[in-house]
């Protein structure tokens, strides 16, 4: 059966030992979205090995390629997921890195996930381009191909017919992304939903929150101090105010602090209000004003200011996009 003239075809490649979630989680959003496309079907997709014969990922996954390299059809956009065998063999395999070169040169999109990166470096295709990959692997990366410009705080990012995304949920992130520049916001919502997302997240949005980074980073008596800050982000929160929660001088607090979560109290302080700022506009419909007010902020002109330099983007254009 051949596509429809709309319809766009998908290509994902498989591969042993590659991260499953890379792969099906952008497959699920891809064929969620086919549900809610106006008119024919909009995706058509395809699994792509180095033959049709199963391959397994990182976690057992058995996965059997529809197609190979050589008789794969042409494509929209191509998927290149990661995994451990990206970064110690597939980016060295001469015959995968020439079909993707020349695929690369008609295809609209090529994507890659996670440390998907490698392979898609390993071609000389990104040299120049502003990408991303897993936080843990952004170091790696840089010395291997030294010529990417590595945004290794990046959920994901675009840079011209190639997009990049950091570890395996993000990868769900950035196909969401292609499905509204496909179809429009509202079909990206309605996968969303679908899926039983949380909340959409933008690209420029960091790939752990500072929550999620803190817990990894705090120890002590500054582990409990993050739950404190979010449970209090209205108030007024002093240097002495957060030094007595953790029963510290001022001087050590700062220096303390510093040292275990690398930037100062109060740009932390203001990177917890402004991600919650995002939750908040993006679940609720509560004015901008209180939004403000309720993650600490003295008014809402400050609150603006201080978003759109860390978003590049207004709230209410924020809410806007983003909110379901």
């Amino acid at each position: 059966m051949h596509a429809q003239p709309s319809t766009r075809t998908i290509g994902l490649l498989a591969y042993d030992d590659m991260q499953a979630l890379d792969l099906v989680g952008p497959l699920d959003v891809f064929g969620a979205a086919n549900a809610f496309a106006p008119g024919p079907q909009a995706y058509r997709l395809c699994v792509i090995g180095l033959s049709t014969q199963s391959v397994r990922a990182e976690n057992g996954l058995l996965v059997v390629p529809e197609h190979t390299l050589e008789d794969a059809p042409p494509l929209d956009t191509l998927l290149i997921p990661g995994g451990m065998a990206a970064r110690h063999g597939m980016s060295g395999d001469a015959r995968l890195l020439g079909w993707l070169s020349e695929r690369a040169a008609l295809t609209r999109r090529v994507v890659s996930v996670c440390t998907g990166l490698y392979i898609l470096a390993a071609t000389g295709l990104l040299d120049g381009r502003a990408v991303t990959t897993h936080w843990r692997y952004a170091d790696d990366a840089a010395r291997r191909y030294p010529d990417l410009r590595i945004q290794p705080d990046r959920l994901f990012l675009r840079d011209g017919r190639f997009a990049t995304a950091g570890g395996l949920t993000a990868g769900i992130d950035l196909a969401l992304a292609l499905v509204e520049e496909d179809l429009g916001a509202p079909a990206a919502l309605s996968v969303a939903r679908q899926l039983v997302m949380y909340v959409r997240r933008p690209g420029n949005q960091a790939q752990f929150s500072a929550p999620l980074a803190a817990q990894a980073q705090g120890n002590g008596r500054m582990g409990p101090l993050v739950d404190w800050l979010l449970a209090h982000l209205d108030g007024e929160l002093t240097i002495e105010r957060m030094a007595e929660q953790v029963a510290m001088s001022a001087r050590h607090f700062r220096r303390v602090f510093a040292e275990t979560f690398g930037m100062t109290p109060a740009r932390f302080v203001e990177k917890l209000r402004l991600e919650q700022a995002c939750m908040r506009l993006t679940i609720s419909r509560a004015s901008v004003e209180r939004i403000a007010a309720g993650v600490g902020f003295n008014s809402a002109d400050a609150f603006r200011r201080a978003f759109h330099t860390r978003y590049g983007a207004t709230p209410h254009e924020y809410r806007e996009r983003f909110s379901s």
